[in-house]
Formats: structure tokens, sequence, C-alpha cells
């Protein structure tokens, strides 16, 4: 069980890098450093979007708007860091 528990954790520290790429990237794209109409940046750019976007978008529904400023990307890391406290301090250490 704690095996399953490792991986767990794993791929939610992977989310959060995910996360933090594809603001970076949205922004790149933004400011017209990257083209999307290179094939890579596309791909990428829409693999991250795929990727992220399920989870996203249901706190941009709840948040109110803020301008151009989109801090969803942060609210989400901060449940997933509290999904991993919780993980490490409280399951954990409960299972044999």
């Amino acid at each position: 069980m704690r095996a399953i528990l490792d991986i767990v954790l794993i791929i939610l520290d992977l989310y959060i890098w995910l996360l933090i790429a594809s603001a970076i990237l949205s922004w790149l794209i933004a400011f017209n450093v990257v083209n999307t109409r290179n094939q890579f940046v596309a791909s990428v750019s829409e693999f991250l979007y795929r990727i992220t976007e399920p989870l996203l978008a249901p706190i941009r529904n709840f948040m109110p708007a803020l301008g151009g400023l989109d801090i969803s990307p942060i609210i989400l890391i901060l449940i997933i860091m509290f999904l991993q406290r919780v993980i490490t301090y409280y399951i954990y250490p409960a299972v044999f």
C-alpha cells in the first residue's frame, strides 16, 4: 500500500511541474517569444492544455474575474500541496 501512495505522491509532484510548464509556456506564447506555428511548440502546448485544463476549468469557473490575471494554477498547486501533506502526515503513517 505504501508503494501506491508513493506513486500517487510522485504523480502529484509531476502534475505540479506540468502546471508550472503550462503557465510558463502560456506566458512565452503571449509575449511572442515562441511561435505556435512551430509544430513542436504547438504539440507541447496542446499536450499541456489537455493535461491541465480539466482541473483548471472548474477553478476558473468558481473564481471571480480578476482582469487579465489567472491565479487558477496557483490555487491548484496549493490544493495539490495540501493533498500531499494529508497523504504524507495522516494516510501514510496509518498504512502498515
